[in-house]
């Protein structure tokens, strides 16, 4: 068994520092992916992952999860010529998470993505501890501590949270922002986010230097509620601005 996968079984199970230890655990042990972060032709950005090299049906290529169920929430997806990564988790909150070793906050501050709800998990509430669950959550980690994992920005598409709405988790090492909040129009229609991370990253953090960037993750989870979440994320990019 890989030394990553025995130490993310082993170490700091809290609901919400999960995330954390997966990053630093890639971070720690320096994992190469193949599929590493290239120029992107429009909008002056670079493509984190556009899960264009990963198989269909399968857990992305370059990423971990923290348990080995967590390959089973996961898996590429393809509509129309589109890949995107699909999550669907009953019962279960486990993270997967990618390094993105070109990403310079200092160049390219602002993180993009797309994403679409298709099942929330039902009765949570991300403002409680006993609910929190989510059908949707991308995370950026910067590194901190080996014990307690890196600190993150984590954004949410909550089913009931006001949008605007900032929480903190794992003794404010991790900073929530509601993005979204509610069912979309067309549950079939993406959503396209662009979130300047740098500047949310040092009004949340109170730090004026610029932090080097650990990876990404995304989560969706269903476990606090027991019950079934079910989500799509696509087209992870850093811009410029």
């Amino acid at each position: 068994m890989p030394a990553a996968h025995a130490l993310a079984r082993g170490l700091l199970c809290l609901d919400r520092v999960r995330v954390l230890v997966l990053l630093a655990l890639l971070a720690a042990a320096g994992l190469a992916f193949a599929q590493a972060a290239q120029p992107a032709a429009q909008d002056d950005c670079i493509v984190l992952d556009d899960f264009s090299k990963s198989r269909v049906g399968e857990f992305p290529a370059g990423w971990e999860a923290r348990k080995s169920e967590g390959k089973s929430v996961y898996t590429v997806q393809e509509n129309g010529g589109k890949r995107f990564l699909r999550a669907v988790s009953k019962g279960l909150g486990i993270q997967a998470a990618r390094e993105t070793p070109n990403w310079d906050l200092a160049t390219h501050p602002v993180l993009a993505w797309s994403w679409r709800p298709r099942q929330f998990p039902q009765g949570a509430d991300e403002r409680k501890s006993s609910l929190n669950d989510s059908a949707l959550a991308v995370y950026m980690g910067v590194p901190y501590s080996k014990v307690r994992g890196p600190k993150a920005m984590k954004y949410v598409w909550s089913e009931k949270v006001p949008v605007g709405t900032r929480l903190t988790s794992n003794s404010n090492l991790t900073q929530v922002h509601v993005l979204r909040s509610g069912a979309p129009a067309s549950p079939d229609a993406w959503t396209q986010e662009r979130v300047n991370v740098l500047t949310e990253w040092k009004a949340a953090f109170k730090e004026s230097d610029t932090p080097k960037v650990v990876g990404i993750a995304v989560l969706t989870d269903a476990d606090d509620t027991k019950s079934s979440a079910a989500g799509d994320y696509a087209d992870f990019r850093a811009c410029r601005g």
